[in-house]
C-alpha cells in the first residue's frame, strides 16, 4: 500500500548566510509507491481503445519506414529528436546544427568546445546504447539501466554519480538545500534497489498492452526518481526499451518525449495523478492509473503523426537530390551517400567513408559532387577542420521540433509551448542554387 513516510531534515547550513528559508530544518514525507509485480491494473474502455490506437500508429510507422526511406538513417534522426526533447524538459537546450557539429568535433576526438551540447550527445549515446542492447524479448535489467545512466552522465561534471543509485534523500521542487518546501519527495535511498528490482521485473512481463506497460514503468520510475541527475532521460529511455522488447518499436521510435515536452502540464499531471495514497486496487489509484495512461497513449499517437510527416519529407528531398543530381549509378557512393544523409546530416569525408564502407577518395568525391549541387555545404569546425552540412534535412528537423512544440501541430496557428528554434527567414525552392557558406552563422 503506497503511503507517506514521515523523515526529519537536520540543517547544517546555519551560519553559512543563507536565507532562513534554505537553512532551516523540517518535518517532511517520502512518498512510498506500491510494487508493481502482482498489482492488478484495469483499463477503462476509452483509455483501452486510446492504448490500441496508439500501439496501431506504432506499428504501422515501423512497417511503412521500410518502405518509404532507409529506416536505419531515419531511426536516428528521430532518435536525435527524442534525445533533444528529453535534454529539453530538463533544461539542456541546444540547436540542431549546433549539436550536429559538436558531434562531428567529436568523431575527429578533439576537445569539446560546447559543454552543453556534449551533455546532449551523452544523451544520445546512452539511448542508443538501450536501443542496441534491447531487442525483441530481451530482458531489461538493472545493470542495463545502470549503464544507460553511466552513459548519460559521461564527461559531465556529474561523472562520477553515473551507474550508481543514489545514497541521498532527494527532492523536486523548492528550496536546493532541503526538501521542506518541496513539490514531490521520491522514496528515502535505502528503498530504491528493491523498487528498482520489482520495476525491472515488471519491464520483463508481457499481461500488458505494451503502450500502458511503457506509461506505467516510465511513471513508476520517475516516481523512485533513483539517481542524483539525470532521471528525465533514462526514465524517458525506459519508455523505448519497453516498446523495443514488446516488439513494437523495433525499426522507428516514436518520438514520444518531443510531446510529452509541449503538454508539460499534462505530463507533470498524469504522473501526480499516478502518486496515489492508498491501496492500489482503490478506485482512486484505478482513476490515477488511466488518467496517466490515457495522457500517455495521446502522445504517442500525436507522435507518430509528426514523425510519418518528417519520413515523408525526408523521402521527398532525397527525390528531389536524385532530380537535381541527374544519372546517380545504383550502389556507387553516391547514391549510399544520398539514402544516408537524413541520419547523418554533419560529415566529414573519413566520416562519409566509414559510414559508407567505402575508401576516402569515393567518399570524398561523392562529397564533391553533392556540394556542386548544393545538397551539401562545407564548414568548418574544431581547429580549421573541413566537414559538410545537409542544410535542408537540419531545416526539417527544425520544422519537426516547432510542429511537435505546438500543442495543435502548426506553429502558425498555435505557438510553441516551450523554447525550439526559430525557422528559416526565407523560403528557397530547392532548385535555387545559394552561396557555399550562406547562412553558417545561424543557429537553429
Amino acid at each position: 500500500m503506497s503511503k507517506l513516510l514521515k523523515r526529519r531534515w537536520r540543517s547544517e547550513m546555519g551560519g553559512t548566510g543563507l536565507s532562513r528559508r534554505d537553512s532551516r530544518s523540517c518535518d517532511y514525507t517520502a512518498y512510498m509507491p506500491d510494487q508493481l509485480i502482482g498489482r492488478r491494473f484495469v483499463l477503462d474502455g476509452d483509455v483501452a481503445a486510446d492504448v490500441a490506437d496508439a500501439e496501431a500508429a506504432i506499428t504501422r510507422l515501423n512497417a511503412e519506414a521500410r518502405a518509404l526511406v532507409d529506416t536505419e538513417a531515419l531511426a536516428r534522426i528521430l532518435l536525435r529528436a527524442e534525445s533533444v526533447a528529453s535534454s529539453r524538459i530538463e533544461g539542456l537546450e541546444i540547436g540542431a546544427r549546433r549539436l550536429l557539429r559538436a558531434e562531428a568535433v567529436r568523431r575527429m576526438r578533439e576537445p569539446p568546445p560546447d559543454v552543453t551540447a556534449t551533455e546532449v550527445l551523452g544523451n544520445i549515446d546512452a539511448m542508443l546504447y538501450g536501443v542496441e542492447r534491447i531487442g525483441s524479448k530481451d530482458e531489461i535489467t538493472v545493470d542495463v539501466l545502470l549503464e544507460i545512466h553511466r552513459r548519460l552522465l559521461a564527461g559531465t561534471r556529474l561523472e562520477s554519480h553515473g551507474g550508481s543509485f543514489r545514497q541521498v534523500q532527494s527532492w523536486i521542487g523548492g528550496s536546493d538545500y532541503n526538501p521542506c518546501s518541496a513539490d514531490y519527495v521520491p522514496p528515502p535511498p535505502e528503498a530504491v534497489s528493491d523498487l528498482m528490482d520489482d520495476l525491472c521485473g515488471f519491464c520483463n512481463a508481457d499481461d500488458l498492452p505494451a503502450v500502458a506497460q511503457a506509461a506505467i514503468a516510465h511513471a513508476q520510475f520517475e516516481t523512485i526518481h533513483p539517481f542524483v541527475d539525470g532521471n528525465g532521460r533514462t526514465g524517458r529511455a525506459i519508455i523505448h526499451l519497453v516498446l523495443r522488447r514488446r516488439g513494437l518499436a523495433l525499426r522507428v521510435l516514436p518520438p514520444v518525449s518531443l510531446v510529452l515536452a509541449t503538454l508539460a502540464r499534462d505530463y507533470v499531471g498524469g504522473l501526480t495523478a499516478f502518486r496515489c495514497l492508498g491501496s492500489p486496487s482503490s478506485s482512486a489509484a484505478s482513476r490515477g492509473v488511466n488518467t496517466w495512461v490515457a495522457t500517455f497513449a495521446g502522445a504517442c499517437f500525436r507522435s507518430v503523426a509528426d514523425a510519418t510527416a518528417f519520413e515523408s519529407r525526408a523521402a521527398a528531398l532525397e527525390e528531389q537530390w536524385r532530380d537535381r543530381l541527374g544519372r546517380v549509378r545504383a550502389n556507387s557512393a553516391t547514391d549510399l551517400l544520398l539514402h544516408r544523409l537524413p541520419g547523418a546530416p554533419a560529415l566529414t569525408a573519413e566520416s562519409a567513408a566509414t559510414l559508407l564502407g567505402r575508401t576516402f577518395k569515393p567518399a570524398n568525391d561523392a562529397i564533391q559532387r553533392l556540394v556542386q549541387a548544393d545538397i551539401l555545404r562545407q564548414i568548418t569546425i574544431g581547429r580549421r577542420n573541413r566537414a559538410y552540412e545537409a542544410p535542408e534535412i537540419i531545416e526539417a528537423f527544425t520544422d519537426l521540433e516547432r510542429q511537435l512544440a505546438s500543442p495543435a501541430s502548426d506553429t502558425c496557428t498555435s505557438p510553441p509551448a516551450r523554447t525550439v528554434p526559430s525557422r528559416r527567414a526565407i523560403s528557397e525552392t530547392p532548385q535555387s542554387p545559394r552561396p557555399l557558406h550562406s547562412g553558417l552563422g545561424e543557429e537553429l
